[in-house]
């Protein structure tokens, strides 16, 4: 199968994926949206569930270079963009988490096949946290546990989640522009860890709400 056989067939899968879920996204119905005959979708795919494990476990992935520098040189300016990267990703994704979500309690490997992402981050936030500690950012009389630390990290990651999938249908719990939260939670996580932050005048909107736009895709050569 052409590299571009493949991606559109994958992204017509995440596109129907995502508007009708698991047993709505028949294999009639990603041919079609992929311009493509069944016969061809099976050819190369096997099976619808081969299909949709793929599409998913693939997207899962898009977000693996989004990183945190391992010598720290700015922590709030360095988590903030970290942040920001990451709430796009959940707002592209937001509606095929959402199918996710309800079908993973028919079909529970759905969500082992979207962990990945969530897992990755999560991972790389505490190394940072780590690297933060070993630089000497932590304040001298910090005395938090390897879990109070997990814990934390945890909260950052489930602040960025919820607002960005709820904030849609929460306008009322997420009041602030979209950049103006996302600053607030990292400077929270950063003084839950015991990093010094300075005072800081409030920002507007900005280009997480602008680029949470962008739908997710299977094409890397660009």
């Amino acid at each position: 199968m052409s590299d571009e056989h493949r991606c559109k067939i994958l992204d017509a899968a995440a596109r129907v994926y995502a508007q009708v879920g698991w047993r709505g996204a028949t294999t009639k119905r990603i041919a079609e949206a992929a311009g493509v005959n069944e016969v061809t979708l099976f050819r190369h795919f096997g099976s619808k569930d081969t299909l949709l494990h793929q599409m998913l476990q693939e997207l899962s992935l898009l977000g693996d270079d989004i990183v945190l520098p391992m010598q720290v040189v700015d922590p709030e300016t360095e988590l903030l963009a970290w942040a920001q990267a990451h709430y796009v990703r959940i707002t592209q994704m937001r509606a095929i988490a959402r199918q996710v979500i309800s079908d993973a309690e028919w079909r529970p490997e759905v969500a082992e096949c979207a962990t990945h992402g969530p897992s990755t981050a999560a991972a790389h936030l505490r190394q940072y946290a780590i690297v933060l500690r070993r630089a000497g950012h932590f304040s001298p009389t910090d005395d938090l546990t390897p879990g109070e630390i997990s814990a934390a990290c945890a909260m950052l990651m489930g602040a960025l989640f919820a607002d960005g999938m709820n904030r849609d249908m929460m306008p009322a719990m997420f009041s602030q522009p979209v950049d103006e939260s996302l600053r607030g939670y990292v400077r929270i996580f950063l003084r839950a860890i015991g990093v010094r932050v300075t005072p800081l005048m409030p920002t507007g909107a900005g280009s997480a709400a602008d680029a949470s736009r962008t739908s997710p895709h299977f094409d890397r050569t660009t």
